[in-house]
């Protein structure tokens, strides 16, 4: 497995318009890790995430997506990053299944419906799987979102508070797949409020401050000629 991050930030100060909300964070993940964000409402670990991932724009640093910049339309970026962050995004008109076999075609996945029907039954969709991704309750849509997202093939995974709206059982399941894709190569991005999910997928847990402040991980890595 290699040890060159799949993602690494340097210095970034995350904000909106010019102003920070964040203090200067870096850290790194490589292949085989899962770095967890956590801190209180309102410390920025969202920010962050987005940041890091070019959903919104940094202040000031730098980030790195396999040593390259970190371009959301490229198509290192589209092959390389699943992100699942706090909105319903589903195509209009389509079946909760069929839209899981979509996600998995347009990513070159063989056998997507027989793949997009394990997924359904393992989020517990079975009952809801020709419904329109609309017609869903809050917590089922979000495990219609998590299985997307874990579906396709990604080598960064990146999840924002994936647990909310999820039950104990299914927050569980979420655990037990997290660690099986950590496990298999992929670098995870994680913020969340469970301690226990932090506690069972994180190899590094991070804690930010009230002002947005993250320990540095990484501030032996050769950063020059990223």
């Amino acid at each position: 497995m290699s040890s060159a991050p799949v993602l690494s930030v340097r210095e970034l100060v995350c904000g909106y318009a010019g102003v920070p909300v964040t203090a200067g964070v870096s850290f790194a993940v490589r292949p085989g890790e899962a770095v967890v964000l956590r801190g209180v409402n309102g410390a920025g670990k969202s920010t962050v995430l987005r940041t890091a991932v070019a959903q919104q724009a940094p202040v000031s640093g730098n980030r790195w997506l396999k040593g390259g910049p970190v371009v959301e339309n490229s198509l290192v970026y589209r092959r390389a990053v699943s992100c699942l962050f706090d909105e319903d995004a589903f195509l209009p008109g389509v079946s909760v299944g069929h839209h899981l076999e979509l996600v998995l075609r347009g990513h070159g996945v063989a056998n997507a419906p027989e793949v997009a029907a394990r997924a359904v039954e393992e989020f517990g969709l079975q009952d809801r799987v020709e419904a329109s991704p609309f017609a869903l309750s809050s917590g089922q849509r979000r495990r219609a979102l998590l299985a997307a997202a874990l579906i396709r093939p990604f080598e960064l995974l990146v999840l924002d508070e994936p647990e909310q709206r999820l039950d104990a059982l299914m927050r569980s399941r979420l655990a037990d797949r997290l660690v099986v894709a950590r496990e298999a190569g992929a670098g995870l991005l994680i913020a969340t409020h469970d301690a226990s999910l932090a506690a069972a997928v994180g190899t590094t847990v991070l804690t930010m401050d009230s002002d947005g402040a993250l320990p540095s991980v990484v501030a032996d890595v050769p950063w020059e000629g990223q």
